[in-house]
């Protein structure tokens, strides 16, 4: 049996900065690095201590930061990849959220969502951002562990549930799958049926009250 854990980073500076995150290499704040030992104590607790467990992490500090945690509770390292960056904003990022808000063009109703322009030089349209969190997701699945921990962000979330339940790229314009920060999202398949489950999504039990 393979178990994907999806952890969303928890609380960054440019949360509570309300600049654009994206690219944007902000850090975990002190309560969001209290958060992430919280998850590592969360990931420890539910996975069997004789699992060969892999964690691999976005580039970004955030990640990184929350990564390094978990990975010091389950004495491994950790593997990083770019590919599981936040959607990138372009030129917005760093910015005051009230600057992207001010030039942004959301996606039609009806129509090519997933090639939309937001009007923001540099970003990342929603289908080239699936297409990138694919295809890790798909080396990821060939590496023989039992368990593997996936930490990234909120928005890379709404792609690797999607690609887990094995929806075509195509028709990812209207999907949007929510979880909060520091979150733990669980999926699993099993050997015999090679069924895939989405035991919890978001799940957020080991946070403090």
């Amino acid at each position: 049996m393979r178990t994907v854990h999806v952890v969303t980073h928890p609380e960054a500076t440019h949360h509570v900065e309300r600049v654009v995150g994206g690219w944007h290499d902000s850090d975990l704040t002190p309560a969001g690095r209290r958060t992430a030992a919280a998850v590592a104590r969360a990931l420890r607790a539910a996975i069997p201590e004789e699992s060969k467990v892999e964690l691999i992490s976005s580039d970004l500090q955030r990640t990184v930061q929350t990564a390094q945690e978990i990975a010091h509770a389950f004495d491994i390292s950790q593997v990083l990849d770019r590919r599981l960056r936040e959607k990138s904003y372009g030129e917005a990022e760093g910015r005051p959220q009230e600057w992207l808000d001010q030039r942004f063009i959301t996606p039609p109703a009806i129509g090519d969502r997933l090639g939309h322009d937001e009007g923001v030089a540099g970003s990342e349209t929603k289908g080239a951002f699936a297409e990138r969190v694919y295809a890790v997701m798909d080396e990821v699945l060939q590496h023989p562990y039992e368990h593997q921990i996936v930490v990234t962000h909120g928005f890379v979330l709404t792609f690797i549930v999607a690609w887990w339940i094995g929806m075509p790229i195509d028709s990812l314009g209207y999907v949007n799958f929510r979880a909060p920060s520091g979150s733990i999202t669980t999926l699993r398949e099993d050997d015999f049926f090679h069924n895939r489950q989405v035991v919890s999504l978001g799940d957020v039990r080991h946070l403090p009250v």
